[in-house]
């Protein structure tokens, strides 16, 4: 029921935008767009999702190292279950299946799925964060945003390196929640513990997963950068290292399906300055796709998935 509230809201706000600005500009907008920059920009799917594989592999203890090749089905098919499932239970599915197939405890690989959307998550705000540094319109608005983007920024940090504030925060948030569930979460803090322990043994490892993590945001916003220039406009890389992530950001506000809507708002508000609203229209549809080709790429693998989750489901 929530998952179709979801999409009916997803769908309101589309109508809303595309009665304001037409289908007919839109379709103009695409009809005119680059192909080859088009084609180039969205086959980037392929070097991220393989790029993404490896630093999971990276992550899991040596012993119990995953293949590439079930790492890129773990990838993909986690991205098909982000769409099918509320909340992003497609990467807790993930968890469960590393920990079903490959000897790790559910928690350990739980926590493992949490550090990696974690450092995904802070790799993302560095980013922003240096966009903004560079950003030459600097608005009341612009501070507010800064300011928010930094602080969410230290508040990973510290979620990432310090155990007192992760069990702090994870014994707060279970409190909230029933008591085995509660009691789950809290006991990640320590497996989190277990996860940086492995960590800590390598500092070159962690230099590495840290430097591809940003290697893996920095490819994805050169692909939302090549989408405006598929458009047919020029925009400075450094703006769009400020912009898209707050798009990306605004998609992950819990009222829409996938972030269809909110995004796509977002979209149209932040790169006002560089596209008309049909463009940027366009633009929203093509940061969908980002989504979208890696979730239709899973599909083949889901059913090795469900069997891990409604054994799950049924305890």
């Amino acid at each position: 029921m929530k998952r179709l509230l979801a999409a009916g809201v997803s769908l309101a706000i589309l109508a809303v935008i595309y009665h304001r600005i037409g289908t007919g500009p839109l379709l103009e907008a695409f009809a005119a767009s680059d192909r080859w920059w088009l084609v180039t920009s969205l086959a980037m799917v392929v070097p991220l999702t393989l790029v993404t594989a490896w630093r999971l592999q990276l992550l899991m203890p040596a012993e119990r190292r995953l293949s590439f090749g079930e790492s890129n089905r773990l990838i993909l098919a986690a991205s098909s279950l982000n769409l099918i499932l509320p909340s992003k239970l497609g990467d807790i599915a993930k968890a469960f299946f590393m920990a079903r197939d490959h000897g790790l405890s559910q928690s350990y690989s739980l926590s493992l799925v949490l550090f990696e959307k974690a450092s995904d998550m802070l790799s993302l705000l560095a980013w922003c964060l240096f966009g903004l540094a560079l950003y030459p319109d600097r608005g009341k608005l612009f501070w507010m945003i800064a300011a928010a983007v930094g602080g969410l920024f230290v508040l990973l940090v510290l979620f990432l390196a310090s155990h007192r504030f992760t069990a702090g925060l994870l014994g707060g948030a279970g409190s909230l929640l029933p008591d085995g569930v509660g009691r789950k979460l809290g006991g990640l803090a320590g497996r989190l513990d277990e996860l940086r322990s492995h960590l800590a043994a390598s500092p070159a490892l962690v230099l590495r997963v840290a430097l591809v993590s940003l290697g893996i945001w920095l490819l994805h916003l050169v692909q939302t950068w090549l989408f405006v220039a598929a458009l047919g406009t020029w925009m400075p890389l450094l703006d769009n290292l400020a912009l898209a992530p707050l798009a990306i950001l605004a998609g992950l506000v819990p009222l829409t399906f996938a972030g269809v809507g909110t995004r796509d708002a977002a979209i149209i508000v932040l790169y006002g300055a560089y596209l008309s609203p049909a463009a940027a229209a366009a633009l929203g549809v093509l940061f969908t796709a980002r989504y979208l080709l890696p979730a239709l790429a899973g599909l083949p693998f889901v059913h090795r998935y469900l069997a891990a989750v409604r054994p799950a489901g049924a305890a």
